[in-house]
């Protein structure tokens, strides 16, 4: 019975040091994606996986401002997307989009970013439900991707205040785009993950990127 309850210690002192481990590092890439005007105001929600068997996601809580971000402000939710910290902080009301992107891509991480780039484009292309960028060599940046000549589609989404119903959408389109690395929701802004925080900050990096190169050159030069 000691050696269990040792071993029960120690496994919560680890689960305790790698959640403060990952919230530092959320911490600061909100701090990050401020500076870029990537998530300005309350925009934008990020979450990383604590655990896969039972899922458990370190997720920034709903209004939260992504530029002072605390660990206080992160929560641990479950599969059903319930927090285990309950009130006062509450998850974010796209808690069913994370969930619904770690299922369809086995994803480790998941970002979301309001940019006006992204913005703009959700857009400007939603009649065509997507866009595709090609012969930029920042593609290269993207999981998989070794060559300029790549072709990436990037979905467009409808939005919709019924997070549920556009979790079930998300988690569809993600199944019938397997080479999609990212999606955009129309007039709100860009979802991409990646198997670690790292990764997916990567590809943020690089959408955001393309997002305007791709804005500024479908602009009439004066």
């Amino acid at each position: 019975m000691r050696r269990d309850t040792r071993t029960r210690e120690v496994k919560a002192r680890r689960q305790a040091d790698d959640r403060a481990s990952v919230a530092r590092e959320i911490v600061a890439l909100g701090a990050r994606f401020y500076g870029r005007d990537w998530v300005l105001g309350t925009s934008g929600n990020f979450s990383a996986v604590l655990s896969r068997k039972p899922l458990r996601l370190l997720l920034t809580a709903s209004a939260v401002h992504k530029g002072r971000l605390t660990p206080r402000d992160l929560l641990v939710v479950d599969a059903a997307g319930r927090s285990e910290g309950g009130p006062p902080a509450r998850p974010s009301a796209e808690t069913a989009l994370h969930l619904a992107i770690v299922r369809a891509r086995g994803a480790g991480a998941v970002l979301h970013t309001h940019s006006v780039w992204g913005t703009i484009l959700s857009d400007h292309h939603a009649r065509a439900r997507g866009l595709t960028i090609h012969g930029y060599e920042m593609l290269k940046g993207l999981a998989g991707v070794t060559t300029h000549d790549h072709r990436e589609w990037i979905p467009i989404v409808e939005n919709d205040q019924d997070m549920t119903s556009l979790a079930r959408v998300v988690e569809t389109l993600l199944r019938e785009e397997p080479r999609a690395h990212a999606f955009l929701l129309r007039g709100h802004g860009l979802y991409t993950w990646g198997t670690n925080l790292a990764d997916a900050e990567r590809h943020v990096e690089i959408l955001e990127f393309l997002f305007e190169a791709v804005g500024r050159r479908s602009q009439p030069w004066r």
